[in-house]
């Protein structure tokens, strides 16, 4: 792929009121030298293919958080200091816990409890024993405890959620802000909570706001730059919010910019939902999507086990099989359950051998060969991941064999290199049409295709393209580039395909 442009952006997904991912929650070491922050020690505490989320501290060394086994959602206890131990709080057939919290005081767990039948509540569990019992008939999506009867929680209301302060002592409820977000928190060194508001949505402005309980009085903490639905507080007073696998920080008291406070490696931390802190501020803990390298290779690892049900449980249920780039093959985890059900049924020995992989943003292209009862096949499969789970995949099959289609695809690179404009559309044809994956066209035609490339190659002097990695497949090539734009470098995706020795269609993958 030959980028004519290319855009940083913050990227925002909301996603549905615990929705099920795959998910893993991350301990780090928090470090302070010379009053400067930092993070060591990475340790994946929860280790488990599913929900593993919404971690909170029930001490310096002690951590909370629901985690997912046997189709139920339970509350989960990691003890750091006891050898890295754990134990489950909570096992509760009829429903699934969430956010899990220490009331103060006490040696209790509060709890959404989400029941089978839909029933959303406040519990309070006893730790060890796991008994509960109902604290509030209210619909409470979020909690903070502000001292041992005093609670700071979000209500659902409609398609919104309220700030209520819930005194249990006096049995009273408050609604103190409408349309709030998520994150609830102290602020060090304060009696004050912090939240984020999304009351000005409209005008795109959300804050993070400061609530004195005494006396309800609420003042602006920061105006975001962008929506943001989680953050976390050091105990200096930065504020720390994710963005993907980067963590971010501000002081709004010290800084003028943000800036990152850490980046992480995408195979280890893909995606951050979650932060939590703990009360001497000496530790941190996050919860990530499961990288789609990850998801992918499992999936493949399980089908060569000819494990279903492990196979299956790495597609989301609204998984869509298609043969690239438009032709639907099934939908659904029900349908693909039965279309892998006949297929195992009706072979003996089975394989996926993986060639090549490519990784770009949520998207994994494999090169594969296949061997089903002693015959061996060549297909790429293309995997688009959503919240650590495959939403889709796009099969190409070498249906057209050519003999010129990677020949023609580097003719058209080393003209891209030279910024030799007619050299470049000679290997176009004169209907080329250049689309977005997986099926959204851009461009359409060699003259349009000749005006914007030219004014590009004229504008970049120091264009240039290398290839990482290429597959090719029938008469389609798949190119991971790595492009130098006006001295910034980043990697792409394309998929070439070419007809009568001309490219006739290219995709970018993004």
């Amino acid at each position: 792929m030959r980028w004519v442009f290319f855009v940083l952006f913050w990227f925002l997904t909301l996603t549905a009121f615990y929705g099920q991912g795959n998910t893993e929650v991350y301990l780090f070491d928090l470090d302070w030298k010379n009053g400067i922050p930092s993070l060591s020690n990475p340790k994946n505490i929860s280790n488990n293919h599913g929900y593993d989320n919404q971690p909170s501290f029930w001490d310096n060394d002690v951590l909370l958080f629901s985690s997912t086994r046997a189709g139920q959602t339970d509350i989960k206890q990691f003890n750091i200091t006891k050898g890295s131990t754990s134990k489950w709080i909570s096992n509760t057939p009829t429903g699934s816990e969430y956010s899990p919290m220490r009331i103060p005081g006490s040696d209790n767990i509060s709890s959404i409890r989400l029941d089978l039948n839909g029933l959303q509540r406040l519990y309070k569990y006893d730790n060890p024993t796991g008994e509960s019992e109902s604290l509030s008939d209210l619909k409470i999506g979020y909690q903070l405890w502000y001292n041992e009867h005093i609670l700071v929680c979000t209500v659902l209301v409609k398609n919104q959620m309220n700030l209520v302060l819930v005194d249990f002592e006096k049995k009273s409820q408050l609604m103190v802000a409408e349309n709030v977000g998520r994150s609830l928190h102290k602020i060090p060194g304060t009696n004050q909570i912090s939240y984020i508001s999304k009351a000005s949505a409209k005008k795109k402005l959300w804050q993070i706001m400061s609530l004195d309980i005494e006396s309800n009085k609420k003042d602006t903490v920061l105006n975001l730059p962008f929506p943001i639905e989680d953050m976390a507080w050091l105990r200096d007073g930065t504020i720390l919010t994710p963005n993907n696998n980067t963590i971010a920080k501000y002081h709004p008291k010290k800084d003028s910019v943000w800036t990152d406070f850490n980046v992480f490696n995408k195979d280890q931390v893909f995606k951050i939902s979650r932060m939590a802190v703990n009360p001497a501020g000496t530790r941190l803990a996050l919860v990530t999507d499961v990288s789609p390298k990850t998801i992918v290779q499992r999936q493949v690892e399980t089908f060569n086990k000819r494990d279903l049900n492990g196979f299956i449980s790495c597609y989301s249920d609204e998984v869509l099989a298609q043969r690239f780039p438009t032709d639907t093959m099934y939908l659904g985890k029900e349908a693909m359950m039965d279309s892998y059900e006949r297929f195992f049924a009706n072979t003996k020995n089975t394989g996926v051998k993986v060639v090549k992989r490519i990784s770009i943003g949520n998207k994994v292209i494999d090169e594969e060969e296949t061997m089903v009862d002693g015959r061996t096949g060549h297909q790429v499969a293309l995997y688009h991941v959503e919240n650590g789970l495959i939403r889709s995949m796009s099969f190409i099959f070498p249906d057209q064999e050519t003999q010129d289609a990677e020949s023609v695809v580097k003719e058209q690179l080393e003209a891209y290199n030279a910024r030799n404009i007619d050299a470049f559309m000679d290997t176009y044809s004169d209907t080329i049409e250049l689309y977005d994956f997986p099926h959204a066209l851009s461009s359409k035609g060699k003259e349009k295709m000749r005006a914007s490339y030219n004014s590009f190659f004229e504008a970049n002097r120091d264009l240039n393209c290398k290839i990482k990695n290429r597959i090719v497949i029938g008469n389609k090539v798949i190119d991971e580039e790595y492009v130098t734009i006006n001295g910034s470098n980043f990697s792409a995706v394309a998929i070439y395909e070419v007809e009568n020795g001309k490219i006739s269609k290219v995709t970018f993958v993004r």
